[in-house]
């Protein structure tokens, strides 16, 4: 019998209604009495999406947040935007160091980024971990305790489909692999794909032509 990881051992009850499940989803996991077991079943029943938002919701945040930045390395992109490739760095330093100002350097980076890419929501994820969403010195606005979740949720499934859309099954399915393994204690860490060749430069624009000017015809004096 496999060992359930300790921070998958959970209720299930207090996240259902975070999962935004349909009826068919919600007939999986009824009766599952902890998130492993729920996890499990979403697997076998092929809802991978389903099972990515429960896992998000459910680790810790640190180690959510560390779960999307493991998933964008996982599937490197050709020619990262230097933005988006700060932003990770960003997000990781605050899962190493999770205090105040690692948390603001994770937005600030992401603000750099078009939030297109994993590696942008893994900072936000970052930065939703707690504290306040205001400017430093303006009045607190904690974050919904969700939000974490739901940028985690948005940075594996962008890392599952980067490149080559055909092959988010299998991503999904390592990437679970990787959740659990994080749950258990471990780092999560997974063999990176071989990232494509970056795109090649713009051309530059073709020159103007540039025309002779016509000379005028002379014309004839009157006598």
């Amino acid at each position: 019998m496999n060992q359930v990881p300790a921070k998958l051992s959970g209720p299930l009850a207090p996240l259902v209604s975070r999962l935004e499940l349909d009826g068919d989803g919600e007939k999986v996991i009824a009766g599952a009495d902890s998130v492993a077991v729920a996890v499990d079943r979403l697997v076998a029943a092929g809802r991978h999406q389903d099972a990515v938002k429960l896992l998000a919701h459910a680790l810790p945040k640190r180690e959510a947040v560390w779960w999307a930045c493991m998933c964008a390395r996982a599937v490197p992109a050709g020619g990262l935007p230097a933005p988006d490739a700060a932003a990770i760095e960003a997000a990781e330093s605050w899962v190493r160091r999770p205090d105040e100002p690692a948390r603001r350097a994770a937005s600030v980076a992401a603000d750099k980024t078009k939030f297109a890419t994993p590696e942008s929501w893994a900072a936000m994820g970052a930065f939703w971990s707690g504290g306040s969403m205001s400017p430093e010195g303006q009045m607190v606005v904690p974050p919904p305790d969700h939000l974490t979740a739901t940028a985690v949720t948005g940075a594996v499934m962008l890392a599952a489909v980067r490149h080559t859309p055909e092959k988010r099954q299998l991503r999904l399915e390592r990437f679970i692999v990787s959740a659990r393994d994080i749950a258990g204690g471990g780092a999560g860490r997974l063999p990176p794909e071989e990232a494509p060749p970056p795109p090649p430069p713009e051309a530059p624009p073709p020159a103007p032509i540039q025309r002779k000017p016509t000379p005028s015809t002379p014309q004839p004096r009157m006598p």
